[in-house]
């Protein structure tokens, strides 16, 4: 009888007298972590991980999305300019940016769990700053420093998922988050619609602090971060990030205790005895890489260090610059319309509230245009009858937790390099539609179909770069990726009002051309498809 096992393929001759006697040299077989964690199966634990992913995965949505709705409720109490709203919506961005290496190099020298539960801490802390400011400066500093640290549980949230699902999962997971991020953008407009219109106006301190609705709001999108935090306090490490730093007996006795919750078999009963000794087969001494077992965090640091230079040396060199460029096209081609959306949501309310019709995309957005604006009188109103705003912008999110669903299913059958190119190419050709669209409802289906496969192909390449880079660069180059991705996004929102300006066919044009030349990108990714982690 021949017998086989993934990724430690080996063949035993077995006879029903000696087959104690090999079940006994199985176990003592030292088994790889794809082995180990196919091994736990899934069950209780992973529906438990996904539970707890959910307001962790909020914050980051929270973090680069709140001021699209607080903009119109907080621009008379903060006197804020156009300039101000555009800097506000590129700050969070450029905290991000500035804090990738340094969370990346943490999350892969020091841990994920530690750095899940101190980041997600120190956001909620930062909103909670940003729902207490009484003038724009302060509002800047606390969505910069927002940004700073959202950053870092974004890119470990990724890998900790993944680190503990198996190749046959692992793609799924990662459709899995995406649901999360965007049930995140249902609750933001739902949130907003319910507060937002509130007339508060309480003053505290000598009457030296104002509290109003849009401060309210901020308060409560602090929750998720701070509940997350406390929940990852009580969560095991990878058991993958322990066994490539060398604490095999951690890794293991984690393993057992994940069986055990999955199966409800003792965790004495977990057919796996030995593990893989990662800190001898992970090296690569041409270019750092060093590992060492059980070691110190000053060790840790110093080998961080070491561990990042074999990203700009071949074989990862020319795969860092692809998913990176990549991502770079498509966050730029959708948060740009994304972050957009709300207000062109606001301009298709205010014309049909105005004209009492519905019209052309192009018409109703002429509003954008600086010769509309002339007789706009000084005095600072703002419009809280927004609700055809909120209502759209819950749709798309809808739209794309369905599309979530559908990719998840499809991602294993088509492979990941196929299925970017579908959405790069359908994406880029419901966003060139949107020049075309003659009515609401038109644009409400193509913004929601684009918003839904762009957002999927952001988690899609994250899915690759699981699988592309072993686990002492795994989260570095998330980091890495993600921060490429976000500069993009931000030079993206600073050349769209010009576009506008230029007309209606090239903003939409751009968007499209973009994320199509992604889709075509994707042909030049290896195949990662149920590949086994490193």
């Amino acid at each position: 009888m021949k017998m086989q096992e993934e990724n430690n393929i080996f063949t035993v001759s077995k006879t029903m007298d000696d087959a104690e006697k090999t079940k006994s040299e199985l176990n003592d077989t030292p088994a790889s972590f794809e082995t180990a964690i196919t091994a736990t199966g899934f069950g209780k634990f992973n529906i438990f991980l996904i539970l707890i992913s959910i307001p962790s995965g909020w914050s980051s949505i929270f973090e680069t999305t709140t001021m699209s709705y607080v903009f119109p409720a907080a621009q008379c109490d903060l006197s804020l300019t156009l300039a101000n709203k555009g800097f506000l919506n590129a700050i969070t961005y450029i905290g991000m940016i500035s804090s990738a290496f340094v969370w990346g190099f943490l999350c892969d020298t020091l841990g994920r769990k530690k750095l899940l539960a101190i980041g997600l801490f120190l956001d909620g802390l930062f909103v909670l700053m940003s729902a207490s400011s009484q003038n724009v400066t302060l509002l800047m500093l606390a969505k910069f420093l927002g940004g700073f640290i959202i950053n870092g549980p974004f890119a470990a949230l990724t890998t900790y998922l993944s680190e503990f699902h198996c190749a046959k999962h692992r793609a799924r997971i990662q459709m899995m988050l995406g649901i999360v991020f965007s049930a995140g953008n249902v609750i933001l407009p739902l949130l907003a619609w319910g507060i937002l219109p509130l007339d508060l106006n309480t003053k505290a301190f000598s009457e030296t602090v104002e509290f109003h609705s849009w401060n309210l709001y901020l308060c409560i999108c602090a929750f998720p971060a701070l509940i997350s935090s406390i929940a990852f306090i009580f969560m095991p490490e990878s058991p993958k990030f322990l066994m490539t730093t060398g604490n095999n007996d951690k890794a293991l006795a984690i393993f057992r205790k994940v069986y055990s919750f999955n199966t409800g078999n003792p965790p004495e009963t977990f057919p796996i005895k030995v593990l893989v000794e990662e800190t001898k087969v992970n090296t690569d001494s041409r270019h750092g890489g060093r590992v060492t077992a059980n070691r110190t965090k000053i060790q840790a640091i110093k080998e961080g260090w070491q561990q990042i230079t074999p990203l700009f040396f071949p074989p990862h060199l020319f795969k860092i610059i692809l998913v990176c460029f990549m991502q770079m096209l498509i966050m730029m081609s959708l948060n740009t319309l994304r972050l957009w959306l709300p207000q062109i949501f606001q301009a298709m309310n205010d014309y049909q509230h105005f004209h009492n019709e519905s019209a052309s995309l192009c018409t109703m957005i002429e509003i954008f245009r600086p010769s509309k604006l002339k007789n706009v009188t000084e005095e600072c109103v703002v419009n809280l009858d927004n609700a055809s705003v909120y209502i759209n912008s819950i749709i798309v999110a809808v739209v794309t937790i369905v599309g979530y669903i559908l990719a998840g299913i499809l991602i294993n059958a088509l492979g990941k390099k196929r299925l970017l190119n579908i959405l790069g190419v359908v994406a880029g050709l419901c966003a060139m539609s949107l020049y075309f669209a003659q009515n609401t409802a038109t644009v409400i289906v193509l913004s929601s179909l684009f918003v839904s496969l762009g957002s999927i192909s952001i988690n899609v390449v994250l899915a690759v770069v699981v699988d592309l880079f072993p686990t002492t660069l795994r989260t570095m180059t998330i980091s890495l990726t993600m921060m490429i991705g976000r500069s993009g996004a931000m030079m993206g929102n600073l050349v769209f009002p010009t576009l506008l300006l230029l007309g209606c066919a090239p903003p939409f044009f751009s968007v499209g051309a973009v994320i199509i030349a992604c889709g075509f990108l994707s042909c030049l990714l290896p195949n990662t498809d149920m590949k086994a982690l490193q």
